[in-house]
């Protein structure tokens, strides 16, 4: 079956949501989702976004200042300024959209203040912002009579000249999208998505590796379509780890325990009771995360042990369960009571900095194919993201697509002539554990010798071992039925080699990317 959208979303996160929501008066809009809408990353982050809002202490430049830093120093000054000034507009939007936002006794909204931050900038709901506002976008979208929404559907290939017989490479300039095939689970069949504009809004890469804070989604499946289609990718080596992840072994996804929790007073402990980030950063826990999860991973492997502790028992047991309920609801339901007990954390892989590379509107080096979200680099991160900027970042850059293809929409037309999906000559996996075994090695292989501190010898390691999956997967896909199994195996295989062969390629530690082999970049 071939469908014809305007516009051809791929994600249902804040990013994917907001662009639908934003262009959906000018045209037909089809936003495709791999689960139920709602199970994006976005859900999960609890922290808060990231504004501007206080003038009377605050100020853009501070804002500016503080994600430069964090960054290391290489994040794009131009990317950083357009979503800093932009943010307080955006905020605006969501509340309009719906979501809700703590505020105080006087009215203002309750800022929290996180690691890296100069002052009180994070605007948030309770400890389940991300939830709020998912819930908030969703209920917007199911409103607009112009949105269709299709769940259990996986995009499996973007559709390029590639797919009309042309040779694409990397140097070919002028390839463009049309479109995408997608599969739908339920009915077990391809079908092509025609669009005049596609937007890819598919998230991180965080079930790459064994221990994620991400949904089981998230297995990097816009920017492998993307490197397939030989669009450009860039700093996937910068992978943010959560300091603090709940420690409870065969949770799927870790549970997050916030960054505004250490801002509220956490203090992080060893196993006998002992503080230790002093030894690390004058910031104490309140240091940028790769920083804190360096540090946790040192005292963890130094002393033999799988988790340290984050404490609040000094904090008010009431203003604790106000500021944190969920977190002191999951807590308790594994006998944790945190207003009296440590909290057993450990770092888990949490956050993309790099991805599908655009520009300041949102333009991938692929025509009519925009990318937004955790799956974009838009240069804003740099070597780390700074806690709370990627919900924003991902509004702004939202903006800037809707704006730019509404005013380009008029030069594409639908692409006629694309054949359907050919899965001619293919069957059924004979065996399904080839599949799950091997991913199961691949997040082995990134977790071991991609994870928080690398070395060249790891980084040679897994380029070996990964080499040797990646020829078994490209045979079994294609002699097989096409399964979301074998797709995001695929996908993850791809997106394990852009991160070891761009962590590879920069001989320095900067930012996220610490190489034991390679001294600190000089500033």
């Amino acid at each position: 079956m071939t469908r014809k959208f305007d516009f051809l979303v791929i994600g249902s996160g804040v990013a994917g949501l907001s662009y639908a929501l934003k262009v959906a008066d000018k045209g037909t809009v089809a936003v495709i989702c791999k689960d139920k809408m709602d199970v994006a990353n976005t859900y999960y982050a609890q922290g808060g976004v990231s504004s501007v809002t206080n003038m009377l202490v605050d100020n853009f430049e501070k804002h500016i200042k503080d994600t430069m830093i964090a960054g290391d120093m290489i994040s794009d000054i131009e990317a950083v300024t357009k979503v800093v000034k932009e943010a307080p507009t955006q905020i605006q939007e969501l509340i309009n959209w719906g979501v809700n936002f703590d505020k105080d006794e006087s009215g203002n909204f309750d800022l929290h203040r996180e690691g890296g931050h100069s002052e009180f900038r994070i605007l948030h709901h309770k400890d389940n912002t991300g939830a709020e506002i998912q819930e908030s976008l969703v209920s917007a979208v199911q409103r607009h009579p112009n949105i269709c929404v299709f769940e259990y559907c996986f995009a499996v290939e973007i559709i390029t000249q590639h797919h009309l017989g042309v040779t694409v490479t990397r140097q070919t300039p002028d390839i463009e999208c049309y479109g995408a095939y997608i599969l739908d689970l339920r009915k077990k069949k391809v079908d092509t998505f025609l669009s005049r504009v596609t937007l890819m809004a598919t998230g991180g890469v965080g079930n790459v590796y064994q221990t994620t804070t991400n949904p089981r989604v998230a297995t990097g499946d816009g920017i492998a379509m993307v490197y397939r289609a030989k669009g450009t990718v860039k700093d996937m080596e910068f992978i943010q780890f959560h300091p603090t992840a709940l420690y409870h072994p065969g949770d799927r996804p870790s549970y997050l325990i916030t960054e505004a929790m250490r801002g509220y007073g956490g203090i992080l402990r060893t196993l006998d009771g002992k503080e230790f980030m002093q030894k690390y950063d004058e910031r104490l826990s309140l240091a940028p995360r790769d920083i804190v999860a360096r540090a946790i991973d040192n005292e963890m492997k130094n002393r033999g042990e799988d988790h340290v502790y984050l404490d609040v028992t000094h904090k008010s047991s009431e203003q604790t369960k106000l500021h944190f309920p969920n977190i002191y609801a999951k807590c308790l339901s594994l006998g944790i009571d945190i207003t009296k007990d440590y909290i057993p954390v450990a770092p888990a892989a949490h956050y993309l900095c790099g991805g599908i590379k655009v520009d300041l509107n949102a333009r991938s080096s692929i025509q009519r194919l925009y990318a937004v979200g955790e799956c974009s680099c838009t240069g804003l991160h740099g070597g780390n993201r700074l806690a709370s900027n990627s919900l924003i970042e991902a509004v702004v850059y939202a903006d800037a697509a809707a704006k730019d293809s509404l005013a380009q929409l008029h030069h594409y037309d639908y692409h006629e002539g694309i054949p359907a999906w050919n899965d001619e000559g293919t069957t059924l996996p004979e065996e399904m554990v080839l599949i799950t075994q091997s991913a199961k090695e691949v997040q082995q292989i990134m977790s071991t010798y991609v994870g928080i501190v690398r070395t060249d010898l790891r980084l040679k390691r897994a380029w070996d071992r990964l080499d040797i999956i990646y020829e078994e997967t490209e045979s079994l896909f294609q002699r097989s039925v096409v399964s979301p199994e074998i797709c995001e195996l695929r996908n993850m295989i791809n997106v394990g080699y852009l991160i070891m062969r761009q962590a590879i390629e920069r001989k320095e530690s900067v930012g996220l990317h610490y190489n034991i082999d390679h001294p600190h970049r000089k500033s």
